[in-house]
């Protein structure tokens, strides 16, 4: 039975992801710092391990690895899922908020990845990084988040250059916005409509759209696909700077 890690599991990406897996016939081991809500999601499913752990410290990154392989064994698809956003003008964005921003995303996301290499060696495992469309279009508000998941994008291109010869192949999933219950609570009317035009699908994407390229890409299936973005956006990366206006 294989194992994944998927961090920022509670909820949101991470658990559509969890959930996708168990029903693959994975076992999962879910990590997030919200202890509550980690714990009351992972009560409710069979074949996980909740580890209540913060991966922007190493100490921690690597207690999450350690603790897997005792309970599970082996490791073979790492899901860098956890992420936080925090937006706003580039003016206030200070050096605390900054690197408050790049902790979790970007050197959470290096510093589980690095404690994990060995295991994922023993299996030939897969690294699964969650970036942004932000990473890959710059857009207001967005200098601290859409900098490290742009960060995250060459980081993960860089793990497929490094680890390949040991057979571990590393991808990145590029979300577009996504109808999760935090994006409804703050985005009003007119800016759920001004994505929708913007947006070749004319909707929002789903956790589980996205779960189901995350899952794809741990699996056999993907066995020769490395070093690759792939943005899950409903065509929103690709119109670039087109306006929807222009393509009625």
């Amino acid at each position: 039975m294989k194992v994944a890690i998927v961090t920022g599991a509670a909820r949101g990406i991470g658990l559509a992801t969890t959930k996708q897996l168990l029903a693959k016939g994975w076992r999962v081991a879910m990590v997030d710092w919200d202890q509550a809500e980690l714990n009351s999601t992972a009560s409710d499913l069979s074949d996980v391990l909740p580890l209540h752990y913060d991966i922007s410290q190493p100490v921690q990154a690597a207690q999450i690895i350690a603790d897997t392989l005792a309970s599970f064994g082996q490791v073979d698809a790492l899901v860098n899922n956890a992420g936080i956003a925090d937006f706003g003008p580039i003016e206030d964005t200070d050096f605390a908020r900054w690197k408050a921003v790049m902790s979790i995303n970007l050197d959470g996301t290096f510093l589980l990845s690095q404690a994990a290499t060995d295991a994922l060696k023993a299996t030939k495992g897969a690294i699964v990084n969650i970036g942004s469309i932000s990473g890959l279009r710059a857009s207001t508000l967005r200098v601290a988040y859409g900098t490290s998941k742009a960060a995250v994008i060459h980081l993960t291109k860089q793990q497929a250059a490094e680890l390949g010869e040991f057979g571990i192949r590393a991808n990145c999933v590029c979300p577009g916005p996504v109808r999760t219950k935090l994006a409804m609570a703050v985005h009003t009317q007119e800016i759920i409509d001004a994505y929708h035009d913007a947006i070749p699908l004319n909707r929002y994407g789903s956790e589980d759209e996205i779960a189901s390229v995350i899952t794809f890409l741990c699996s056999r299936e993907a066995s020769y696909v490395t070093g690759q973005v792939i943005a899950s956006d409903g065509g929103f990366e690709s119109t670039g700077v087109g306006l929807p206006a222009l393509r009625e």
